[in-house]
């Protein structure tokens, strides 16, 4: 049996408050703030398994010292330009579970953050910020039936489509992205089945050794979403994810992989080759910028039957703009349900690679080209991204 503590101090004097008791294998909650504590002297550390709901102050900076769990039933509220300062290590991660809300609201001028504690930060530093909820995904069959995350293995997956974790606007992820082995890796953003009901808008991965920011199925829509500097892909999506993201800014640094990658469904997880539905996302206002058409490596790659629509796209500084791989990514781009309207390219040496089998090319894959704006980035960044 674990004892549950929060451990709070008064100017000088340290009190013990015991808020209950819960028979798991997690780790402590415990909250040590005050200014004198050995380990800790200049403010507060988190972590363990929540039993009580939790609010982490604007005016605070908090020290995130192994995994900080939000179960069913309790709400994290973190308030405007609160900075959690994260121990390195895989396993330090704050994990939104299934019925479990968090509200963190900061603001264009005093975002929220969470960062490394390293005084030389790097990308993969520690996990990152993990969202389950109950929205669908492909990956399991039936009604409530749900998956395992990579990292945790926490549930996820159901047939809420409107499902509500809670709110998540003006907060910044910086170096994330420990991986606990080479199939498990965080990323900034891991959305595991989340829903329509829960608010995403003004969110930035920064510098991350993974994935900027991973849709695992579910409904959710996002929206002012900045990825810069991201190792791996900086925006992600499988297991069906069918939610719309709007304004999209991607910028590579000199480790990256893909802008996007989109998969229909979880080529990772075994043999799931004909789902009971499609990864099919909206992205509307996008910028992918590159480093050149020189260093190679495609903006966008579509793969596992995922369908997708775009609207606005500008890419820029790319050897390849659109991948597309796997017959049934073609057979939906021949259905009508996968398509680009209003793009530019800039400095891309192909517009389009079909590796599809199916009869398109360019001229009938893109319309409007040449009048895609992109995400207008410069307009909305400003105060709350790092660049």
């Amino acid at each position: 049996m674990k004892t549950n503590k929060f451990l709070l101090g008064l100017f000088a004097a340290a009190t013990l408050f015991v808020v209950g008791c819960a028979a798991d294998d997690t780790a402590d909650v415990t909250i040590n703030q005050g200014g004198d504590g050995p380990s800790d002297p200049s403010g507060t550390e988190i972590g363990g398994t929540l039993n009580a709901d939790l609010t982490l102050t604007t005016g605070t900076d908090y020290d995130l010292t192994s995994g900080l769990i939000v179960p069913e039933g309790i709400t994290l509220t973190i308030e405007p330009g609160v900075v959690v300062r994260a121990t390195t290590g895989s396993d330090v991660y704050v994990a939104i579970q299934q019925g479990g809300v968090i509200n963190a609201e900061g603001t264009s001028s005093n975002p929220i953050v969470f960062t490394s504690n390293s005084s030389t930060p790097n990308p993969g530093d520690w996990g990152g910020l993990i969202v389950l909820g109950r929205a669908p995904i492909n990956s399991v069959v039936g009604g409530d039936a749900t998956s395992t995350s990579e990292i945790g293995g926490l549930p996820y997956g159901g047939s809420i489509i409107n499902d509500n974790s809670g709110i998540i606007r003006y907060v910044r992820v910086e170096y994330s992205g420990g991986a606990a082995d080479a199939a498990s890796e965080n990323n900034g953003f891991s959305f595991y089945g989340v829903g329509n009901g829960t608010t995403i808008d003004y969110i930035q991965a920064f510098e991350g050794a993974d994935d900027g920011v991973e849709f695992f199925g579910g409904t959710v829509n996002a929206s002012h979403i900045s990825v810069v500097g991201a190792q791996d892909d900086s925006v992600d999506w499988t297991e069906g994810f069918t939610g719309t993201l709007t304004d999209v800014y991607i910028e590579h640094r000199q480790s990256h992989d893909k802008g996007i990658e989109g998969d229909g469904f979880n080529t990772d997880i075994g043999n799931n080759s004909d789902p009971v539905f499609w990864s099919a996302p909206t992205i509307n206002n996008i910028t992918i910028d590159g480093l050149g058409s020189s260093n190679g490596n495609e903006a966008i790659r579509l793969r596992a039957g995922t369908r997708a629509t775009f609207n606005n796209v500008l890419i820029q500084g790319f050897e390849e703009g659109y991948d597309l791989d796997d017959e049934e990514t073609g057979i939906g781009v021949l259905a009508n349900e996968t398509s680009v309207s209003d793009i530019t390219f800039d400095d891309v040496m192909l517009t389009l690679k079909n590796d599809t089998n199916g009869a398109f090319d360019e001229n009938s894959f893109f319309s409007g080209v040449g009048n895609g704006t992109g995400a207008d980035y410069n307009s909305w960044n400003s105060g709350w991204t790092r660049n």
